[in-house]
């Protein structure tokens, strides 16, 4: 069974409470049970973190090397801040998902840039919380 890992970073804990006008109603938790049931469905296994902290998630970064078939990442503001992230999914050599619940490029143009784009094999944006499926579907074709 494929081991995918999913990673989320900063405010993305306040699901259901930030920007719903933006980001829906839905909690990070059932955006978890949604990936769960889409995995199993799909003859996969998935592992869910989110954090606040940069250094978190380069840590779950480098941990998935050898231990992960794939990778989706939303790594929220630090997509267009972080070379430290970047630098970390460089060093690993399985499919990566860019998934973002809205479309940043539709957005603020601070937030046109992406430091993972360049990296990632998929990319999903402005597909509300069902982009985390979408891009499970789109990793078990590749994988």
């Amino acid at each position: 069974m494929k081991k995918v890992f999913i990673l989320n970073g900063p405010n993305l804990n306040m699901l259901g409470l930030r920007e719903p006008e933006l980001y829906g109603s839905q909690t990070l938790k059932d955006v978890e049970k949604l990936c769960t049931d889409a995995a199993a469905k799909l003859g996969m296994i998935i592992e869910f973190h989110q954090s606040n902290h940069e250094g978190q998630l380069i840590d779950w970064i480098q941990g998935a090397h050898g231990n992960f078939d794939a990778l989706i990442i939303n790594a929220a503001a630090y997509t267009h801040t972080s070379l430290a992230i970047h630098d970390a999914l460089k060093i690993l050599d399985i499919p990566i998902a860019e998934v973002h619940i809205t479309d940043p490029k539709k957005r603020e143009e601070f937030r046109h840039f992406s430091y993972i784009e360049p990296l990632a094999n998929v990319h999903i944006s402005g597909q509300g919380v069902q982009g985390y499926v979408l891009a499970l579907e789109k990793l078990a074709k590749l994988l």
